[in-house]
């Protein structure tokens, strides 16, 4: 009689390394992509925020500092995730100085960017409010007094990281016991909860004045409708950047919501025991929260190219005179009109 051998799979396993195989790709192709589409949008928006068009306006300002600081979040932040679970680069298990100050600047990097948005919603709000004293608080000065001490706040708090990150198992994580606990909370309420309900407060408080605006101008007696509508329009240009942070506000909070969800579930979890299919769709699912919170930066561009008309003229006036290196010629016409047109760049300058 003849014996048959039969080779038995298990299905688990299979299912394991499936989810491992997707969280590679995922992190090879889609990192990569928004790693290209952020450095590019982030680049560009540096240079149009940084046009005479938007002036000193403190939220503008913001915008230009989230751009920057975003910029290193693409090249730092993102790239080392992209190597590590795209290329199986993990250096920050091995190397302790590695693993520590990677998840030093990693946190910064991430959360400078965001609590710039946050700034703005807030200068939003005082500039749009009906009181003087309050709108005195959006000034280009406040501005870059806060964005520098955005820095240097984030570098202090996050200095605990250099001192309770470990490598422990083979992996660069939070020292386990009472501080991964409380780390794990903690990430999940000032990276996640908290910026999503203040940038909610601030974004719904700034609606409210622009509707208040807009009712008493509208509610002004006949004989001075004139000067109040003249008084209470806001600028093209504010309407513009309110609307501008109004969608960015939502792209966060779509985009940003799913990690501090995650972050909760996993220290409620933290002291579980996991089978090997289970910490692999874990795995999967965080990594996939930070993809979304790259997504949501990567595309601020675009973002503010659909919801500005302001943003996309200094846009394509960048890409005439920088890269196609065309130059304003200014002429008057006979009934005094200024007409500014654009001609080639002869090359003699």
């Amino acid at each position: 009689m003849n014996s048959t051998s039969i080779t038995a799979t298990d299905p688990q396993a299979d299912l394991t390394a499936l989810v491992n195989l997707l969280n590679k790709t995922i992190s090879q192709y889609g990192l990569g992509l928004i790693w290209l589409i952020g450095n590019i949008g982030s680049i560009f928006n540096c240079i149009v925020f940084s046009q005479p068009a938007y002036g000193k306006s403190p939220c503008a300002m913001y915008f230009l500092a989230s751009s920057v600081a975003q910029f290193f979040t693409f090249n730092f932040a993102l790239f080392t995730r992209m190597l590590q679970f795209g290329y199986s680069v993990n250096a920050l298990n091995i190397y302790l100085y590695y693993c520590k100050f990677r998840f030093y600047f990693f946190y910064i990097f991430v959360a400078v960017p965001r609590y710039y948005i946050i700034m703005a919603s807030i200068d939003r709000y005082f500039a749009s409010s009906r009181n003087a004293l309050r709108r005195q608080y959006s000034s280009p000065k406040i501005a870059l007094r806060l964005i520098i001490g955005t820095v240097i706040f984030w570098c202090i708090v996050y200095i605990q990281v250099l001192v309770f990150y470990e490598i422990n198992n083979g992996s660069c994580s939070y020292r386990p016991g009472s501080y991964g606990i409380f780390f794990s909370a903690y990430i999940a309420i000032d990276s996640g909860a908290l910026p999503l309900l203040l940038m909610l407060i601030f974004g719904l408080l700034t609606v409210r004045n622009i509707h208040l605006t807009k009712k008493r101008v509208d509610a002004a007696p006949t004989t001075n409708a004139g000067q109040s509508k003249k008084d209470g329009k806001m600028s093209k240009k504010d309407v513009q950047l309110h609307r501008m942070l109004a969608n960015q506000i939502i792209l966060f909070i779509i985009l940003n919501l799913p990690n501090p969800c995650y972050l909760i579930y996993s220290s409620v979890t933290i002291n579980v025991v996991k089978s090997p299919f289970r910490k692999a769709a874990e795995a999967f699912a965080s990594n996939m929260t930070y993809v979304l919170i790259y997504l949501g930066f990567s595309l601020t561009f675009t973002n503010f190219f659909i919801s500005s008309d302001m943003y996309r003229r200094e846009f394509f006036q960048v890409i005439r005179t920088k890269v196609l290196r065309q130059r304003p010629v200014t002429t008057t016409t006979g009934g005094g009109t200024t007409v500014r047109a654009l001609r080639p760049n002869d090359g003699d300058d």
